[in-house]
This record gives structure tokens, C-alpha cells and sequence, in this order.
């Protein structure tokens, strides 16, 4: 499985973190394209939830070059997940405004119907912005909000946080242990 993993500058970097690091321990992930936006990059730094790039599977692409590979449908990725995704890209990726990569490889998901899932971060939702959730919706995007669970009684914010990364595993299809509920 190929997946594009974007960062926006949404508060939130530890779902990039805990994501990267999860779907690198299963096997069927062959390789992991890592797109941060500048202010992805600054916070990540600013919240401690930088991505350790020491895996081979992991290719960083710089979010203006759009000859990167992830910039074109016949380069064959599987799936691509923006989290967190801000209300601005939410609104790039809604418009299909591929004003940079990240935004660009979004474009590239919906018009080859491949699986793009968005962990939005914001709080409270202007109309706008539901509006753009069901534009990307309507195309074929998941909106993930990134809202916890409790079921699993998570015991610190590292725990509470791997409950939303735990769902977009799941969506992506890819094996890996998780809170069932019913199975405690």
C-alpha cells in the first residue's frame, strides 16, 4: 500500500506523529509520502511532534514541488490523509484551488477515486466551513473529524489522541490493534 500523509498547521501535529508511526508497523505499507505545508512544519516543532524520518518507506516531498510523483494519478497512491487538516486546506481541497502539492494531491485523490480522509481541527464550525465538509464529502472525501472516544478509558492525552489516529487506520484499511467496542 502507497499512502500520502499531508500536514497542515492545524493544532494537532500528534495525529500526523501517531499515524506515520503506526502504519509503519505493518508490512503491506510499501510507501509513505510525507507532504508538510510551512506552517505544518513550524507546528510540529512548536508542539514537540516531529516525524522521525528513519524509515526507507518514507519519501518527504517539499509542498512546492509539484513534479513530485504524489502530484500525478498514474503515480498509483493508494490513499492520502491531511491531519490535521486546517479550514484553509479543507477549503483549497473543496474548491480544487491546487495552489501547492498537498492541495494538489488531494485534487489527484478525488479525481481517481482513491481514498482521501481530512482530520479537520477546529472548533466551533463556521457555515463555511460545513459547507466545504460537504463539498469534500460529496466528492468522495471522509471528513474525520479529530474528536476523541473515551470508550477505551484512555489514561493520557497520548492514549486520547490515538483513538481518532486508531478510526483513520481503520478507514485506510490497514490491520492494526485497536478499541473494539463490545470486545473490552
Amino acid at each position: 500500500m502507497k499512502i500520502i500523509i499531508a500536514v497542515t498547521g492545524a493544532s494537532g501535529s500528534v495525529y500526523a506523529r501517531q499515524l506515520v508511526e503506526s502504519i509503519l508497523k505493518n508490512k503491506e505499507v510499501k510507501e509513505v509520502a510525507l507532504i508538510v505545508s510551512r506552517c505544518g512544519d513550524e507546528v510540529m516543532k512548536y508542539e514537540e511532534n516531529e516525524i522521525a524520518m528513519d524509515d526507507p518507506r518514507i519519501t518527504k516531498y517539499d509542498n512546492n514541488d509539484m513534479f513530485s510523483p504524489v502530484a500525478s494519478g498514474s503515480a498509483g497512491y493508494d490513499a492520502m490523509v491531511v491531519t490535521p487538516c486546517s479550514m484553509g486546506t479543507l477549503s483549497r481541497i473543496a474548491m480544487g484551488t491546487s495552489s501547492d502539492l498537498l492541495s494538489r494531491a488531494a485534487d489527484v485523490m478525488l479525481k481517481e477515486r482513491r481514498r482521501l480522509i481530512l482530520v479537520t481541527r477546529e472548533t466551533p464550525l463556521s457555515m463555511i466551513h460545513l459547507r466545504n465538509m460537504l463539498s469534500v464529502t460529496e466528492s468522495g472525501a471522509v471528513v474525520l473529524p479529530a474528536s476523541p472516544s473515551f470508550y477505551s478509558h484512555p489514561k493520557s492525552i497520548e492514549e486520547v489522541c490515538m483513538t481518532v489516529t486508531e478510526r483513520v487506520i481503520q478507514l485506510l484499511g490497514i490491520e492494526a490493534p485497536h478499541f473494539n467496542w463490545g470486545h473490552r
